[in-house]
């Protein structure tokens, strides 16, 4: 008996036991608490972020990314975060009524509202309609309620039924946000506008588009360029339906329960794969995030002077001040006096953010779901719970730099080396990563240094590390393909000397073999030119393949890198390479 709870216990403690980022000692308590409840709930993967006075004090992950528990959660994957989403629209929202593009009491629908389109008005059957306005979506007031059945389901809200929502709107599978709006157009309200709260999912999908009518952009490109971009954020983007789909370091979700599919509504699938239309959900649940970027956006848009918002102090006042149908809910948020937080949940996710008065954030990002409300009290306990019990804070920042290296280019300075150039981001040093043959699927993780030559997990090579815009490969075969990116880090004092990664939006580069080639031809057309073998318009001659391929270190070989050419020596040789590196650029820069 004692042997079977051994094991028992062991097998239970695997379910948790990967632990990734920055160890924080001072925060150890933290790693515990997450580490209990992970194994009570029977957690996949959670990936947590903690800031204090606007300085990212804790950013860990615990637990996997797959299914086969192979691949540990780390800090940089990103996670859907469901009804968090609601938050994100709501920023931009107020902030389009800061800039005086949209005012919180103008009608929404109806010839004078901000979704005049005849897609909707053709919908307009109940006259309440055309008393909601853009403060009533905010604050879940305009008049659906989910909780009331409807078309023969228990509840009405279309997210649960995005197949039947196809089949009666005489719509495509899977079924767009679009059309489930009009869906709940045509079903009516349920109560006169601005006189209860009932929360609404389709509510924030009427926003996205009200986004969308003011800017003439899509919601996810404006909310890019004028929310995300300017807080620093880069992972962050919105979800797909399917496994096959997922984007570049995404979770995977552990689906707790099957239901029809939005492709094929005859078929039982995972809901966290096919079952829910995720991509129809945008701007009411549809992003994904890290957790630490989740910690940096809300960091942008707290009031607090540690770092400069994205919006004003009035803006801010506004879309925090409760509700008049309810004192806990305001525009986006769920409020309680200065404190601010958000939930989401959807199979296979559940997120957590909060800000409190006294300049603390903190997100919580799973990759299951338990919907029972003992779960949801203990979720939501957990930051309280971590600074009760911290006595000492860290003085460092973990935050990775905001703007990424860019414009990365590809020349060849002679016939054996590529060169590679970039401009700076604002880290303080930057990786040149490079994998022939298929692109990485392995990444620099938190507080690890790469010196030259070093290798990741998938075999990708470090071939240059420092503060350099430039760097020099030799012997690159041309009959390979390769693949660089170029990840920005900082690594200073701030950091505690460990440094940190930005993995999203890097520069990144393509060499296929036709470029090489085409570097090495144009060399020997050089050297022809020097030693007057020919017009300049002489075409190249052929290029043998080397004949000796050395492994690729990152280092000169010994051995040298054998062409058949004959090339120039001595003067000649100088002056080729002289007018090389002159002319370049304009002959063969991608």
């Amino acid at each position: 008996m004692k042997l079977l709870l051994i094991l028992l216990f062991g097998l239970q403690s695997l379910t948790c036991a990967a632990q990734t980022g920055i160890a924080v000692p001072e925060l150890a308590h933290c790693d515990e608490s997450i580490q209990q409840f992970m194994r009570r709930w029977q957690l996949l993967g959670a990936s947590v972020a903690l800031s204090k006075d606007g300085r990212l004090v804790y950013d860990r992950a615990f637990g996997y990314a797959n299914l086969a528990r192979t691949a540990p959660l780390q800090p940089y994957h990103l996670l859907r975060v469901a009804s968090i989403s609601k938050p994100v629209t709501a920023l931009a929202i107020m902030k389009l009524v800061e800039a005086g593009q949209i005012v919180l009491s103008h009608k929404v629908f109806g010839p004078d509202g901000y979704l005049n389109s005849p897609a909707y008005t053709q919908e307009l059957r109940d006259p309440r309609l055309y008393d909601i306005t853009v403060q009533h979506l905010l604050e879940h007031t305009a008049g659906w309620d989910r909780s009331m059945g409807c078309e023969g389901y228990e509840g009405c809200d279309p997210i649960n039924f995005p197949a039947h929502v196809a089949r009666v709107m005489h719509a495509a599978n899977p079924v767009g946000d679009s059309t489930l709006l009009r869906f709940m157009l045509r079903e009516g309200l349920r109560f006169a506008p601005g006189t209860h709260f009932a929360y609404s999912n389709v509510g924030y999908l009427a926003l996205g588009k009200v986004l969308e009518a003011v800017t003439h952009q899509r919601y996810e490109a404006w909310v890019r360029e004028h929310l995300l971009l300017p807080s620093g954020i880069a992972e962050a983007h919105l979800g797909r339906n399917l496994p096959t789909d997922r984007l570049e370091r995404e979770s995977n979700y552990l689906s707790r329960y099957r239901m029809r599919s939005c492709y094929n509504g005859g078929r039982q699938v995972p809901a966290a794969y096919g079952g829910f239309q995720v991509e129809a959900m945008n701007a009411h649940g549809g992003w994904l995030f890290s957790a630490r970027d989740l910690v940096r956006l809300l960091v942008a848009a707290d009031g607090f002077p540690s770092r400069p918002d994205i919006v004003s102090a009035a803006t801010l006042r506004t879309m925090t001040e409760p509700s008049a149908a309810t004192r806990w809910y305001a525009k986006g948020w769920m409020v309680d006096g200065s404190t601010w937080w958000h939930t989401g949940e959807l199979d296979g996710t559940a997120s957590l953010v909060a800000r409190t008065e006294s300049g603390y954030t903190w997100a919580i990002l799973l990759n299951t779901c338990n919907g029972s409300p003992q779960f949801w009290r203990e979720l939501e306990a957990l930051g309280w719970t971590w600074l009760a019990g911290t006595k000492t804070w860290p003085g460092h920042d973990l935050f990775a730099p905001e703007r990424n290296a860019t414009q990365l280019r590809t020349s060849a300075p002679d016939a054996a080396h590529t060169q590679l150039t970039w401009t700076n981001g604002s880290g303080t040093a930057r990786l040149l990563l490079l994998k022939p043959d298929s692109p990485s699927t392995a990444f620099p993780t938190e507080g690890t240094s790469y010196p030259v030559a070093s290798r990741l997990a998938d075999g990708t090579l470090v071939a240059a590390n420092g503060p350099d815009s430039t760097a020099l490969l030799a012997r690159l075969d041309p009959h390979r393909t390769y693949y660089v990116r170029v990840v920005e880090y900082r690594q200073d004092t701030a950091t505690g000397n460990r440094p940190v990664y930005t993995l999203d939006g890097n520069a990144v580069r393509v060499l296929p073999p036709t470029v090489l080639t085409q570097s090495l031809f144009a060399f020997h057309r050089f050297a022809q030119r020097a030693r007057g073998l020919g017009p300049p318009d002489n075409p190249p001659l052929p290029v043998q393949p080397p004949l000796a391929k050395a492994a690729l270190t990152g280092h000169p070989a010994p051995e040298a890198l054998a062409l058949n050419l004959e090339l120039p020596s001595g003067a000649h040789l100088r002056r080729v390479r002289r007018a090389w590196r002159a002319s370049v650029a304009r002959l063969i820069r991608l």
